[in-house]
């Protein structure tokens, strides 16, 4: 059978806009949406083997369903004006791409849809649906389905009957009786889904409840005998329309939907003008001099498509002739004096080091490339070892020669992740000195919710291709060490490495505006350089006391696993997802009331629903236990052990700067800053992290942070007071939500106020915060009222921030941070929900990460300036540790909460609080 392929463009369109970040060309012009649209064109010629397709987009103008219905769609919103921007540049791309494309005045593209589907069918063919339109359910037949690419479902006869519980043909009736709300299409009041299911199962169909309408009982059946007599016009609205007259829009039939060839000249002035780098290098010469010459002339003598008419239309040009490389290779002494020559003179230099390993402790240098000016580069190469490699200059003297120019602060050096190569060097006894620039940094400034590995930022900002590493090393088990690479293939690899960073740093901070520059220059920059100290020093782990407290939990967890099994009345595993539903749902019978389903059809028995569970039943609190207790000793108990380096004892964290988009940073191998504290056993595994004799553990932790720079940034005066006072912000929410003095304060009001005031910053709902506290949902909507009433500064500034975050597609920290929210415009509501609880807490998180940033810059730098023998260990989000000799212990307890006090002047107090202790739990 022929398969015809056809795409809702029109809902498409809408669900691209909201799904993606907001793009823009070079120009300023949005591009979101286009690029969403070719992606998915793309994904389905991919995906879908078909022979037949189209494009059906909704026409301008009123359709019949607006003469039958005026209020019909009169709820939707006007067309968002960045959207309106890029309509006629994605009807470009669609013809361009080789996609025949439809829209037919005075029906929707449903209808087009509709008919093309039965047209098809009737004349033997396959059909598929490219949609997220739930009404398009009620075409699906034997031989028509639906995809779609944006969630992978499919949905066959039987598929639907799984997703609404109905057979396609009973869709019509089943949305009549529930309405549609995006469309203002009435349906029955109080009649939901499960309504709606169980009065057909009932009578079989809509004429069947019609029918029957007069014995059906309760407030919800005198709403279906008041909607009666409007569900007619509610049938007519939501059935597909599937005869329509396509022969002025397609005189051939459909044999005019045969799926064309790309226009690859107009293609590529497309990509160019939006800037899709990536898709334009795919098309880049394939179009001849003779097609560019013909569309410019097109274009002068105003011969174009129709479909162009008015638009601007821009011809690719012969694309640029790719840049001139000069890569050497570093063999002799008198190339390395040229080179060396080089380096001294060169305004900047782009550094990179190839090494044995990823383990930046321990890993050995095997070469190193230099690029001095774009498409200028070297490879020296110092520890090859393929077979018939070329001599190589020797390592540790060349590497002595190279010292007083890598360690002199005066000669700028950029990189991409200069921080693991300052280790590589440190590993052979070399301190880098003079780090200019890192396009790592730069990146994750510029556009922190995209990726920043050099390959994609050369594609997405050069449009360049690069080589990969497993292009040079292989994969998997047959991958080999750079160090037994040809010379010849590691030049290429690495001179480019060094290239493209250098062309790559002149393209990324002209992008930067100056808050953005600042937070790139005052504090990602100096804070790698705390960073690499940090990593260097490590932490004291207590092997011993490991070893007790994982033959603990053991122990424990046998305990638990005996009780689990008696609970439950029969042995089962404890880890299998699937006998732990059965034990829950099947032999004990608990309800499953509120607890959702997993993918293949179960119910998930995830830790937020053993939390749930566990407040009335004594299995789930055993398993919540169990997995606690397990997941300590396996993360932590057993595996720290295994990871104290014999060379300094000690444990070696790597910190991420370039991963979370708020600017924390993150921790790994191992993750310290993961550690349980709220339970007993947590804390115990902090008290393995220990001080060496005559010194002690000092910890610092920012108090109420987020709070405070909630205070700052909403100027709220009630909050701002509480904090100018030195009054306890919960003990003060509570006084003013509660409507009591604060001497009056009861522990339990004041425990109500700090969930909301925590609860607020994380758009905690009212049904949110009547879970935490387990109160009744009105009571908790009480609450933020008041709390809202008593700070309305709060509430505007939320309000503001979601406003701004949807005009703009991001929000700020205090300090010019941005956060990108790529689904603050999403269509599916709980994406788009999410996006704003995080517009209005990421400022908050940011803003607190970039404080702990410049603390740890300015607490470096006072004990590097006093000579003193402390230093820092870790971080974790708000809290710094430091291991402290026991002579230095009064000065830093003095100097560090002030350093941090003072890392910024905002309209509240900062406040640190200092612990002293032998380990760090003592001292937290």
């Amino acid at each position: 059978m022929k398969t015809l392929l056809l795409i809702d463009g029109s809902s498409y369109l809408y669900r691209a806009f909201h799904a993606m970040p907001d793009l823009r060309s070079k120009e300023g012009l949005p591009t979101g949406a286009i690029y969403g649209m070719v992606n998915m064109l793309r994904r389905l010629e991919k995906e879908v083997e078909f022979d037949y397709s189209a494009c059906i987009f909704d026409a301008k103008g009123k359709t019949f369903r607006d003469e039958l219905y005026p209020d019909y769609k009169a709820n939707r919103p006007s067309m968002p004006e960045d959207l309106a921007l890029q309509v006629a540049s994605v009807h470009q791309v669609v013809c361009a791409s080789g996609w025949p494309m439809l829209m037919v005045s005075g029906v929707e593209a449903d209808d087009v849809i509709g008919t093309l589907a039965r047209q098809a069918e009737a004349a033997g063919m396959r059909v598929v649906i490219s949609t997220g339109d739930k009404d398009i359910a009620q075409l699906v037949t034997s031989n028509i389905s639906l995809v779609n690419t944006m969630s992978n479902e499919v949905l066959d006869i039987a598929g639907v009957e799984g997703k609404f519980g109905v057979l396609p043909e009973r869709i019509i009736d089943y949305l009549t009786l529930i309405g549609d709300k995006v469309d203002n299409v009435p349906g029955v009041d109080k009649c939901g889904p499960k309504t709606a299911l169980k009065w057909l199962e009932a009578y079989g169909s809509l004429d069947g409840v019609v029918a029957h309408a007069a014995e059906i009982g309760g407030v919800v059946g005198e709403k279906l005998r008041e909607a009666l007599p409007r569900l007619p016009l509610s049938r007519e609205l939501i059935t597909i329309k599937c005869d329509v007259d396509l022969a002025a829009d397609l005189p051939a039939g459909l044999d005019g939907l045969k799926h064309g060839q790309p226009d690859k000249t107009a293609l590529s002035g497309l990509f160019r003008r939006f800037g899709f780098n990536s898709w334009l290098r795919e098309l880049e010469g394939a179009a001849t001099d003779a097609q560019v010459a013909a569309a410019a002339t097109s274009v002068a003598t105003g011969e174009t498509d129709d479909l162009f008419a008015g638009s601007e239309l821009v011809v690719a040009v012969a694309p640029p002739a790719p840049m001139a490389r000069d890569y050497q290779t570093i063999l002799t002494e008198a190339q390395l004096d040229a080179w060396l020559a080089k380096l001294q003179s060169a305004e900047v230099v782009s550094l990179d080091t190839e090494t044995t390993s990823l383990d930046q402790m321990s890993a050995q240098i095997v070469g190193i490339s230099f690029a001095v000016q774009p498409g200028e580069a070297a490879y020296l190469p110092l520890a090859h070892r393929a077979a018939g490699v070329a001599p190589q200059l020797d390592r540790t003297a060349t590497l002595a020669r190279l010292k007083p120019w890598l360690e002199d602060a005066s000669k700028k050096k950029l990189g991409q992740n200069l921080k693991y190569d300052r280790h590589v060097f440190f590993n052979h006894g070399i301190s880098l000195a003079g780090v200019a620039d890192d396009t790592m940094l730069a990146s994750y400034v510029v556009e922190s919710h995209l990726t920043h590995n050099m390959d994609d930022l050369a594609e997405r900002h050069l449009g360049e291709q690069t080589i990969h590493y497993e292009d040079v090393c292989g994969k998997g088990a047959k991958q080999i060490g750079f160090d037994e690479v040809d010379l010849d293939t590691a030049t290429r690899y690495a001179a480019e490495d060094a290239d493209i960073t250098l062309r790559l740093d002149g393209a990324l901070k002209p992008l930067m505006d100056e808050r953005q520059a600042s937070v790139y220059r005052d504090i990602e920059l100096p804070v790698a350089d705390v960073l690499f100290e940090m990593e260097r020093n490590g932490v004291l782990i207590d092997r011993q006391k490991l070893a007790e407290l994982s033959h603990q939990f053991g122990s424990r967890m046998l305990e638990l696993e005996s009780q689990a099994y008696e609970l439950a009345g029969q042995p089962f595993n404890l880890n299998s997802p699937k006998q732990l539903q059965e034990i829950l749902f099947g032999r004990l019978g608990i309800s499953t009331k509120g607890v959702r389903k997993t993918p293949s059809g179960g119910y998930s028995t995830d830790e937020s629903v053993l939390e749930m569970l566990a407040l009335d039943h004594p299995l789930p609190k055993c398993l919540l236990e169990y997995r606690g207790l397990a997941k300590l000793k396996s993360t932590y108990t057993d595996k720290l052990p295994q990871l104290i380096r014999q060379d300094t004892g000690r444990v070696h964290t790597t910190y991420a700067q370039a991963v979370a988009v708020t600017g924390r940073l993150a921790s790994s191998d191992p993750n310290l800053q993961n550690i349980p504290i709220r339970s007993a056993e947590g804390r115990r595994v902090r008290e393995a992290f220990i001080a060496p004799p005559g010194h002690v553990i000092v910890s610092a932790d920012y108090s109420q942070i987020e709070l405070r720079i909630m205070a700052h940034v909403s100027g709220d005066e009630g909050m701002l007071k509480a904090f100018a006072d030195g009054e306890d912000i919960h003990r003060a929410t509570a006084a003013q939500v509660f409507g009591v003095a604060l001497d009056q304060v009861t522990s339990e009001q004041r425990r109500y106020a700090k969930s909301i005031n925590f609860g607020l910053i994380y758009g905690m709902s009212a049904f949110g915060l009547a879970s935490q506290l387990e109160i009744e949902r009105s009571a908790a909507q009480q609450f933020i009222d008041r709390y809202f009433m008593k700070y309305p500064k709060v509430a505007e500034y939320m309000q503001r921030t979601r406003e701004q975050a949807k005009g703009q597609g991001y929000v700020e920290t205090v300090f010019g941070r941005r956060l990108y929210l790529p689904d603050i415009r999403a269509a599916n509501p709980g994406r788009r929900s999410g996006a704003e609880r995080a517009a209005i807490n990421a400022p908050m998180q940011g803003s607190a990460a970039d404080l702990i940033k410049l603390a740890m810059i300015a607490v470096s730098k006072w004990l590097r300036q006093s000579g003193l023998k402390t230093r820092l260990i870790m971080q974790v989000h708000d809290e710094l540790v430091m291991e402290v000799p026991q002579a230095e212990q009064a000065a830093v307890c003095e100097m560090l909460p002030k350093l941090m006090a003072g890392a910024a002047a905002l309209s509240v107090p900062l406040l640190a609080e200092v612990g002293v202790g032998a380990n760090w739990e003592a001292a937290h």
